[in-house]
């Protein structure tokens, strides 16, 4: 007698485990850090903790911003601690190691963190996938929005790692793709904290625009600089690419007004956002930015996968987290593209003056909705194997 298959759920090691992996003492401590973990233990609480009967862990671990650290610890989560999938991945050199890794071992990633294309480009995979943001979406809403206000000669000041050069090679084929011009750039080492010779060749290049491409720390340290330096009284601007509310609030409305970001999330635009950050902020002492919002939906969205998917298996819930939309606290009607590029609204938002804000965080103007389709690139020109025009 052939014995009938049932279907009955699969879940490995009978729990599913959750690696949020991160810079937590870093120049991105704020920006993700030890708040990606609560997000993401947030979600975990909101499913029910459990899916599919099988309890649900999150772990977190700092990889430093060292791309040899993160692939070192993602190896030993999968080898010795049965984590099923890894997310987060802030800095980009350490989400291209750690998407490499996971595709040989049929693990999912999901980057939040992480901003450089070529996670959905040149170098994605079956099971990498890319919600929060990324650098083209930086390009279209900051660098797009400052060229049509006139500033149309550019030069860069760029953390000297993957995810800087990707962020000044999106916008600056923008900025010439609009008519500008891009005068020159500079590279500074990560978490450098003097920024004058840097400050001083933006400043005689005359340019109109220097665009910051970093973030974090990095950011906010440049600006502070800048200032003292007078670059902006002078008449050049500031383009602070990569900027989010936890930098502004670290750097204050008087430093950070009138600045232009673009965010993928601000917990002041509508009721259910309101709400939502609220809730992380009682727990937290923070309001979230996007990459804090985008672990909550990456983490929703994947026990989502393996509770229509019946398991775990990760070529099942890719399959299942490719064909489902993302409607959240973080992204509405939000689609999954074949290179594993999540498509979503942006916004671009500009930070009020300290008269303007009526309560605690209340930091932005949402000044436009860009819709996903523009905000991120078409995935048959991303250069990502996996998608056939």
């Amino acid at each position: 007698m052939i014995p009938t298959l049932t279907a009955q759920a699969q879940v490995s090691d009978n729990k599913v485990k959750i690696g949020i992996l991160n810079d937590q003492s870093g120049v991105y401590a704020n920006y993700g850090g030890k708040y990606s973990y609560e997000a993401a233990k947030m979600a975990v609480e909101d499913f029910g903790g459990k899916v599919l009967g099988a309890p649900v862990e999150v772990i977190t671990a700092d990889h430093q911003n060292k791309a040899d650290l993160g692939s070192n610890i993602a190896r030993q989560w999968y080898d010795t601690e049965q984590v099923d999938t890894i997310m987060e991945l802030t800095s980009s050199s350490v989400a291209l190691a750690v998407q490499a890794l996971s595709k040989d071992k049929k693990k999912i990633t999901i980057n939040t963190g992480g901003a450089t294309t070529d996670l959905t480009g040149p170098q994605c995979t079956p099971y990498g996938f890319h919600w929060a943001y990324d650098t083209y979406a930086l390009a279209v809403g900051t660098g797009a929005a400052l060229v049509k206000q006139g500033g149309d000669s550019w030069f860069f000041l760029t953390a000297d790692y993957a995810f800087g050069y990707s962020l000044e090679q999106n916008t600056s084929n923008l900025i010439k793709g609009m008519g500008g011009k891009v005068l020159g750039s500079v590279r500074h080492p990560l978490a450098t904290t003097d920024y004058s010779s840097f400050l001083l060749q933006a400043q005689s290049s005359g340019a109109k625009v220097i665009g910051l491409a970093n973030a974090g720390l990095d950011t906010a340290n440049a600006i502070k600089q800048a200032a003292e330096f007078g670059l902006t009284a002078n008449g050049q601007r500031l383009a602070a690419l990569l900027f989010t509310i936890a930098e502004v609030h670290g750097l204050g409305l008087e430093a950070a007004q009138g600045l232009t970001l673009t965010e993928g999330f601000y917990w002041n635009r509508t009721p259910e956002t309101a709400k939502f950050g609220k809730r992380f902020f009682d727990r937290t002492g923070a309001m979230p930015n996007m990459v804090h919002a985008g672990t909550y939906s990456a983490v929703t969205q994947y026990l989502k996968a393996i509770q229509k998917a019946g398991t775990d298996d990760a070529d099942a819930v890719a399959k299942v987290l490719h064909e489902m939309p993302v409607n959240d606290i973080f992204a509405e009607n939000g689609t999954v593209a074949k290179n594993g590029r999540m498509m979503h609204d942006m916004y671009l938002v500009q930070v009020k003056k300290p008269g303007e804000s009526d309560v605690p965080w209340d930091y932005f103007t949402v000044l436009a909705t860009i819709p996903g389709k523009e905000a991120f690139m078409d995935p048959a020109k991303s250069g990502c194997p996996l998608v056939t025009n």
